[in-house]
């Protein structure tokens, strides 16, 4: 079978007529309120607290894609629980005593009209977009790249600086201050040094969301048994740079030929992280082919440790520690809104070796450039939806590649959703995997396959 027979199959991935937790878009976070809107079946699930109607229905435009305009009215808050419920019915619920009416568009959005008094009171249009995300320095980090033969230890010592990172490929180090005062003091003094060829700043890369138990529906079951590995020059194994990794069913378990940490061990409780569903969309990509067997092999690399957030260097020194074991292709579903230039550099070393990085471009639904899908030579992916781009994904990454962004799969007992541009790039970098696989085709020809059988709707 030809590669672009191949990849017209694989056009056809994870077809998901169910209702999907929206993992990885930021308003969802564990604790605050969640309200998850499937477009594609038309059904609502809500679990919301003391929600304020305004935030609730810019909330509910994003997800929905329609027209929203309010009566000013700022008393409603909703306080509600259902599942999978029609559009109309789950309104209702989240409304409460406010009126509303629906009206559809023969050539446009729906629109939605909510009023206390009268339907031409409502003249208030929601918006469609979250404020622009900022990015998040590491006030008391920095990193720097020195010349070789550089005595790194001595001069942190000198400044007051602890070295909590070190990536030996790019002579990189990372410098942790006692407050940002000292970080300032230190920059400038390792900016005048001769040895110190660049100073830059660290960011934070907050952890994706955890996928959410969604119950009642059965994903698809995996398939794929697991060959030997083929020679080096067909071997194909991917690294996931991302968060923790538990143990996965027998099934999925297979696949993983090593679990790294660079930034500390974490444990994990009896739910999914993040990884876990990423893992499971890129398998069921794979499988989506038709095949019943692949080669393919998974370096998981955790970058989290036991923290909330991780930091671009810490990106950065995971998909070296991928490349290092073995990964020739490299998924990163995760990221942040701060340039970071060592995280580029990385990228552009990689590429020299011959190893694509597939990357989310976010999911914030705005026009700022998302890292490391923003660096050059990286395979941006976006999410896609009935034929367009997923209403959350952000614009400020040119994406190479569109894919569907939803994912169900089995976790100890319980059945788990995602969505996001996160599970978008797991996919496609499960379908290039499958088709290098398959082919032992290289990635100069596989991944311009990719494009052309999964491209970004025309008009984004």
């Amino acid at each position: 079978m030809s590669i672009m027979k191949n990849i017209i199959r694989h056009g056809h991935i994870l077809p998901m007529l169910v209702l999907i937790y929206l993992a990885g878009v930021n308003a969802f976070a564990v604790g605050t309120n969640n309200l998850f809107w499937d477009r594609e079946n038309e059904r609502v699930t809500a679990d919301v607290r003391d929600w304020g109607l305004v935030p609730m229905l810019e909330e509910v435009a994003l997800q929905s894609g329609w027209n929203i305009f309010l009566e000013p009215d700022y008393r409603h808050k909703a306080s509600v629980k259902f599942k999978s419920l029609p559009p109309g019915e789950a309104l209702r619920r989240l409304l409460g005593d406010m009126n509303f009416a629906m009206m559809p568009q023969t050539n446009g959005q729906q629109r939605l009209y909510v009023f206390r008094t009268a339907m031409g009171n409502a003249t208030q249009q929601m918006k469609t977009s979250r404020p622009a995300p900022q990015s998040k320095r590491v006030l008391n980090e920095l990193i720097i790249q020195v010349k070789p033969g550089t005595d790194v230890e001595a001069l942190a010592k000198l400044l007051g600086a602890k070295i909590v990172g070190v990536i030996p490929e790019l002579n990189a180090y990372r410098l942790r201050f006692e407050d940002e005062e000292a970080t300032e003091a230190g920059r400038n003094k390792l900016e005048a040094n001769r040895d110190v060829t660049t100073v830059q700043n660290s960011y934070e890369v907050e952890q994706p969301l955890t996928p959410q138990n969604i119950g009642g529906i059965a994903p698809p079951e995996n398939k794929l048994t697991l060959n030997p590995p083929k020679k080096d020059g067909c071997k194909v194994v991917v690294g996931f740079v991302d968060s923790p990794l538990p143990k996965l069913s027998p099934e999925m378990e297979q696949f993983i030929k090593e679990r790294i940490a660079v930034a500390g061990q974490s444990s994990v409780g009896d739910s999914p992280t993040h990884q876990v569903a990423m893992v499971n969309a890129f398998v069921q990509a794979m499988q989506s082919s038709g095949k019943s067997d692949t080669s393919v092999q998974i370096v998981s690399v955790d970058v989290f440790g036991a923290s909330s957030s991780a930091n671009t260097f810490n990106v950065a020194a995971g998909m070296i520690a991928a490349a290092n074991k073995g990964a020739n292709i490299i998924n990163a579903s995760l990221g942040g809104y701060g340039y970071s230039p060592i995280l580029c550099d990385v990228i552009h070393q990689l590429a020299s070796r011959g190893i694509p990085v597939f990357a989310a471009v976010g999911n914030d639904a705005s026009k700022v450039p998302f890292y490391p899908a923003g660096c050059s030579g990286v395979v941006s992916v976006t999410s896609v939806e009935r034929g367009k781009v997923a209403p959350y994904a952000n614009l400020g990454t040119q994406p190479d590649v569109g894919a569907p962004g939803q994912v169900l799969f089995n976790y100890n007992g319980f059945v788990y959703g995602s969505r996001g541009t996160s599970v978008a790039s797991a996919a496609a970098t499960g379908v290039a995997a499958g088709i290098a696989d398959a082919n032992c085709a290289p990635w100069s020809t596989v991944i311009p396959a990719v494009q052309k059988g999964m491209p970004v709707p025309s008009g984004q």
